[in-house]
């Protein structure tokens, strides 16, 4: 276990150092207050696009994907068309919460050595994730489509007004794209995002006027028929850049494209103090991890314990370590898997976890715990290493209706495979399989198969009180950190008591059981000597969280406080009414 959470943290650790420097400088916005509407996303254009369709009579669902069309065209490194996502929506007329999975799906023709090199070693990362090798089928278009079927109040093509115009008239370049596209030493390897990213073979500047008329096109391909994605002209597209890419050609085919299908899941949840917590299933591993930190800390009197103090840090890392030892060897795909889940989350269980951490030093060994099986025999899998990345988005979205969508999207590494075509970026999230894909003769949970779909930990999150309403949505990017920098806003809200901005702007700590890793350049820095006593292994790392929320209160008379708040890490704004 400790071979596999030291590589992990390499993994991670080595582009939180290349995003360091992403997040422009400034001070932490103050939060901002609605009654009736509000949207919260990684980018302006993004959360004007979502207000739009609110203000002309939209759902929040309407609003996620007339935001999400907007983030693919600005923000084109963390999100898109061409990659996947997970989306949590609470329909308050019902009071039904779903679990909508948009997770790409591996091609029918690969197998489990797909990222073994000849000599049946795993691949170095950056070796496996540029070009078509690494390129699942898309999920986030036919996930949006399902929920806009069952949530949409706007007619379809009318969601992507605003993308379109945006791509057609262009829109600035911002510091952290033009940031993220002259660091990058991938892109400029594919003629598309060569030809789209760079200007006589220098980065886009920050303030360029960049123009997208390719994504124009595609989109209005999509408006018409959410079905062109996955058959006719641009599937067709979208295989031959994939097949024929300029590194790593790749083995999608039409056929798995077709096939791809989005996916309803009943959702995890768990009680926690006053209140209800609500996440994603697997194959996302963020809903499970998160929900099982937070329960083992309940056996803590938080509120009672200072934010930023010895104590928070330690009690939040030894629950974490745990959850994460318990990730590594259960969580995976479940519909290939057999994952323990109601085992995972029971109560008992926790207890007994949480009764492992002790308050005055770090535990030496974590090991995954014994977890009940629904059919109470123990699958013989092993825990090995999933090079997850941190380039994704998070939104959050309530409408005048009362329902909430929690949405995080990813094309997995910055700018996905950068393989581009029609205007937007194919993903890379194959890189989330476990490299390694057997451990002493038996198989990895999270090994590659065909039509499987990548563990992620990608963990929006729905919060509801003893009444069953809802009161806070809240998600972040970050890879394996996404779950970490969620725990830590949770309990700023929650626990603490602070304002949806104030606990998003907390400083980051995060442990996956290997060293403890302190944000740069705030208080928690002073910490390092006694964490260090308590036997942790510290490092100093700019931990860019991109932790977008929305919190709700309720007054007299069925009145509604909105209050949003968006990380000052990003570009993140919340707009309301």
């Amino acid at each position: 276990m400790k071979q596999v959470s030291r590589r992990a943290w390499l993994v991670f650790s080595a582009l939180a150092l290349v995003l360091a420097a992403a997040a422009p400088g400034r001070a932490a916005p103050a939060s901002v207050r609605a009654e009736r509407q509000m949207v919260v996303t990684a980018n302006r254009h993004a959360s004007q696009a979502g207000l739009e369709m609110l203000r002309a009579g939209g759902s929040a669902v309407d609003a996620a994907i007339a935001a999400q069309l907007v983030l693919g065209l600005v923000e084109p490194q963390s999100s898109g068309l061409g990659g996947g996502a997970f989306m949590l929506h609470f329909a308050a007329g019902s009071g039904v919460l779903s679990a909508y999975d948009g997770r790409e799906t591996a091609p029918a023709a690969v197998d489990e050595r797909l990222f073994l090199d000849a000599q049946g070693r795993p691949m170095r990362f950056f070796d496996a994730v540029a070009g078509g090798r690494a390129v699942g089928a898309p999920g986030v278009v036919r996930m949006l489509a399902l929920a806009h079927k069952e949530h949409g109040r706007l007619p379809w093509a009318a969601l992507f007004a605003p993308a379109i115009r945006l791509a057609e008239a262009g829109f600035r370049v911002s510091p952290r794209l033009h940031f993220l596209i002259a660091r990058d030493r991938l892109l400029k390897n594919f003629s598309a995002a060569r030809s789209y990213f760079y200007q006589d073979c220098a980065a886009l500047p920050e303030g360029f006027l960049l123009k997208n008329p390719a994504y124009a096109q595609s989109l209005r391909q999509i408006a018409a028929d959410p079905q062109a994605f996955y058959r006719g002209p641009l599937a067709r597209r979208v295989i031959a850049a994939v097949r024929h890419a300029e590194r790593n050609p790749g083995m999608l085919s039409l056929a798995d494209l077709a096939a791809y299908r989005a996916k309803k899941r009943p959702p995890v949840c768990l009680s926690y103090r006053l209140w209800r917590l609500c996440g994603m299933p697997p194959p996302s591993s963020g809903g499970v991890t998160t929900l099982q930190i937070m329960k083992m800390l309940e056996r803590f009197d938080m509120a009672a314990i200072a934010p930023g103090s010895l104590r928070a840090v330690h009690l939040i890392s030894a629950a974490s370590r745990l959850a994460f030892a318990d990730r590594a060897a259960y969580l995976a795909d479940s519909d290939f898997v057999a994952v323990p889940l109601r085992g995972l989350l029971d109560t008992d269980y926790l207890r007994a976890r949480a009764a492992l951490i002790e308050p005055a030093r770090r535990l030496k060994t974590v090991l995954p715990g014994a977890p009940r099986y629904d059919d109470g025999a123990a699958a013989n899998f092993f825990a090995a290493p999933s090079p997850e990345r941190p380039s994704t988005s998070h939104l959050s979205i309530v409408d005048h209706w009362g329902d909430v969508v929690s949405m995080t999207t990813s094309v997995e590494n910055v700018f996905g495979s950068r393989v581009m075509v029609g205007g937007f970026l194919l993903n890379n999230q194959l890189t989330d399989f476990s490299f390694v894909p057997r451990k002493a003769g038996a198989p990895v949970a999270n090994r590659v198969e065909p039509g499987k779909r990548p563990r992620s930990s990608m963990s929006p999150t729905i919060v509801f009180d003893r009444a069953g309403r809802p009161v806070m949505a809240i998600g972040s990017p970050g890879g394996p950190a996404i779950i970490g920098f969620v725990v830590k806003t949770l309990i700023g809200v929650l626990d603490w008591k602070h304002d949806i901005q104030a606990a998003i702007a907390l400083p980051n700590h995060v442990t996956m059981g290997g060293p403890l890793f302190l944000e740069r350049a705030t208080p928690l820095i002073r910490l390092e000597s006694g964490l260090k006593a308590l036997g942790y292994k510290v490092r100093e790392r700019s931990l860019v969280s991109g932790l977008h929320g929305v919190v709700i209160r309720y007054g007299p008379g069925g009145a509604r406080q909105l209050i949003g708040g968006a990380d000052p890490r990003r570009e993140g704004v919340a707009l309301g009414d």
